[in-house]
């Protein structure tokens, strides 16, 4: 079904205008409608999670179904009258993301929404406000940034130059999240870091760095892995901003010399939001980085992840082994645990019994029993995994390998009937083995234990509203390991890959900038994967010690598509740019 199954009367549906209007593929539509049956939700909802659409475009499709007037832009927070929003309520504005913007003397008040559906919502405005109103469609992210520049200038904002105030923690501790957009601290303190949060969450950032200088304290946010300067405050607050950030984390607010570890959550702009605390003592004063994990958001399938038909394929089969270990490899950053659940989430079953131990347990999944490390009380990944085998585990992932005592117990599961998932820092699949050889594993028991090596990074993907078909020069080609005859003349085919692009042949996306993605020209990030299958020329390689190229060498002769070839296939489908893929690849991963 349609978004419009609830309104009959409606004739277009949206799919059809998307297709028609918004430069949406039928290939996309189709595979939404799939998705659809398969799990249920709005058609439009499950596009903008795919990221075949963008909001803008949804809502822009919505005003033509059912005739509202479509606005991209409503006036500044000073535009607005302030006896707009006095008798409406912040958490009722952002529910149900609508806000009342002008006054106008024919049609009352305008009153801009994302949901043309929601017409209750709509007269519960009017009865708040006490005068007519009229609907404007606007996307909901340009709605939730009036709503929060007009409540935080009705509160007069969160300037740290207005003096200090009670900075009594009023979170708590308790199962029921408050959203911090609903609470009414008098703290400048409180109000400045609650909007330092709800600003990262907006943004869609991983992390947030608050750095000390010389006269004042720097904020920086990372954004789809790259950092950009924020916001600041004047030094002499750097004291109480940590104290309320180690209030919020648990943490020892007299301790100043020592590092130290830990964990926030909350509930911001309607988002359950995990965040991982990290504090550090330098040469102008303590540091803190807040890694941020949106726990609605982290859980995702394989198919929502990047991957091509072939690596899907690959992987579906490895997973459904009754034994073996299976190591994904990269950097820091680069979406490891990200795949570890998906595989996770497609093979969880009643009837298989699945243990886990992390550092730290990212996601909570339902039907499986995961543990975290505490080092504190000598609970680590090796005596964690030594214990699971007691409890007649069928799959095990374990966070990391990180030493030989955990990589020879992973292995003896794997060789007593247990299915391993894991991590390890390698710089590609090919890597792995020769890791665990130099930690002290026997190479027999390695060949004979692995199954599968999965490499895999991060790569931005250029903004859909402003990036432009671009023509590389041949150099660029080769460069990321294409014929260059092919690629001109359209000899590569096209990827069956949520969000691929149908672009002219021969043309790369190029990054521009525009407000959607705050001149940056890219918004959100997806995978690039290389997937070295153990088969027995990689078995008779391992145990002749043979090192990482002749490992990817051989694999490579048997149909092995290295990091940097699946990243210039998604490139060339529009998924990412030349540029991001030659970052994120070396050289000789063109192979």
């Amino acid at each position: 079904m349609y978004d419009n199954a609830a309104a009959p009367d409606v004739a277009q549906l949206i799919g059809e205008i998307l297709v028609s209007n918004e430069g949406l593929s039928q290939q996309h539509l189709n595979h939404a409608l799939a998705k659809q049956a398969e799990e249920g939700g709005l058609i439009g909802k499950i596009l903008v999670g795919m990221q075949a659409i963008n909001e803008v475009q949804l809502t822009r499709a919505l005003s033509v179904q059912y005739g509202e007037e479509f606005v991209l832009k409503l006036p500044s927070a000073d535009e607005v009258p302030e006896g707009l929003i006095q008798n409406i309520p912040i958490g009722f504005a952002k529910q149900h993301c609508v806000v009342p913007f002008a006054a106008n003397e024919d049609l009352g008040v305008l009153v801009a929404m994302s949901d043309p559906l929601a017409v209750d919502v709509l007269d519960d405005v009017g009865v708040m406000i006490g005068k007519p109103v009229d609907v404007v469609l606007a996307p909901p992210s340009v709605i939730l940034d009036l709503i929060n520049k007009l409540y935080g200038k009705l509160r007069e904002g969160a300037d740290l130059n207005k003096g200090g105030g009670d900075e009594e923690d009023e979170f708590g501790d308790s199962e029921e999240l408050v959203d911090i957009l609903d609470l009414t601290d008098e703290a400048p303190i409180i109000r400045w870091v609650n909007s330092l949060l709800f600003q990262a969450v907006k943004e869609r950032a991983s992390d947030i760095h608050i750095e000390p200088g010389e006269r004042d304290v720097k904020v920086r946010y990372r954004v789809d892995g790259a950092l950009r300067e924020s916001k600041s405050a004047p030094k002499q607050f750097l004291s109480p901003i940590m104290a309320r950030v180690k209030i919020m984390s648990g943490l020892n607010i007299a301790e100043k010399r020592l590092p130290q570890d830990g964990r926030i959550r909350r509930k911001i702009a309607g988002k359950d939001i995990d965040m991982r605390v990290a504090t550090v003592p330098t040469a102008s004063g303590e540091r803190v980085t807040i890694r941020l994990l949106d726990r609605s958001s982290v859980l995702l399938g394989l198919g929502d992840i990047g991957m091509r038909g072939e690596t899907l394929t690959l992987i579906r089969d490895i997973i459904q082994r009754p034994h073996g270990i299976m190591l994904v490899t990269g950097p820091t950053g680069s979406g490891k645990t990200t795949t570890l659940y998906a595989c996770l989430s497609e093979i969880n079953a009643p009837d298989l019994n699945i243990l886990t131990i992390e550092d730290p347990v990212e996601y909570q999944l339902d039907g499986i029993s995961q543990t975290q490390v505490q080092s504190k009380i000598n609970l680590t990944f090796a005596s964690g995994l030594r214990s699971f085998l007691r409890h007649d585990p069928d799959v095990i992932m374990v966070g990391e390998i990180r030493d030989v005592e955990t990589a020879e117990i992973a292995i003896t599961a794997s060789l007593t009937g247990h299915f391993v998932l894991s991590t390890i820092h390698t710089n590609d699949a090919a890597g792995a083995v020769t890791r665990l050889i130099d930690m002290g594993i026997e190479p027999f028991l390695v060949a004979s234990s692995m199954v599968g090596l999965m490499a895999q990074r991060l790569v931005r993907r250029p903004c859909i509203d402003c990036a432009e078909p671009v023509s590389p020069t041949i150099e660029v080609v080769r460069q990321l390991g294409l014929d260059p005859d092919r690629f001109y003349s359209g000899g590569y085919p096209a990827l069956d890959v949520p969000g691929a692009r149908d672009l002219p042949v021969g043309t790369f996306l190029a990054a521009r900038g525009c407000p959607m993605c705050t001149g940056m020209g890219y918004r959100g990030r997806t995978g690039i994967y290389e997937m070295l299958m153990v088969d027995d020329p990689i078995r008779q390689l391992t145990l002749a010690k043979a090192d990482a190229s002749r490992l990817r060498a051989s694999a490579v002769e048997r149909g092995m598509s290295t990091l940097r070839m699946d990243g210039a296939l998604k490139a060339m489908a529009g998924l990412t740019t030349a540029e991001e893929v030659l970052l994120s690849t070396a050289e000789n991963e063109s192979a």
